[in-house]
């Protein structure tokens, strides 16, 4: 699964620096997955689909700080704990129930978004 900020945010911005994917944004910022990763020039997703990683992304959000889901790995493989939850103030980052991954999963995820 990945992480979602609820619309109990009040804008702190205490998560965003936390998060080791940059995959937290503040609210209508456009994001892209270059941000923070190694990821560069055409990424293949593997289904067929393609992308520039240093395009512009339309803001998922522009009431409140949001999480990107494809750049979440609830910080498996760089923290014991989503490190956004730990700190946010009024408890607003959660589980997102719409985006489901096993931890392999999420490893897998780290590893393509930080090619060594």
């Amino acid at each position: 699964m990945a992480i979602k900020i609820t619309d109990e945010c009040i804008n702190c911005g205490a998560c965003e620096p936390e998060c080791p994917n940059n995959a937290i944004y503040d609210a209508g910022a456009a994001w892209r997955f270059s941000d923070g990763t190694t990821l560069k020039g055409v990424i293949d997703f593997g289904d067929g689909n393609t992308l520039n990683a240093e395009e512009a992304q339309a803001a998922l959000s522009d009431d409140i700080y949001y999480i990107v889901p494809d750049k979440c790995t609830e910080c498996v493989g760089f923290h014991d704990e989503p490190q956004c939850a730990a700190v946010c103030p009024v408890d607003c980052c959660v589980d997102d129930e719409d985006v489901r991954e096993t931890e392999e999963e999420l490893l897998a995820k780290k590893d393509w978004l930080h090619i060594s």
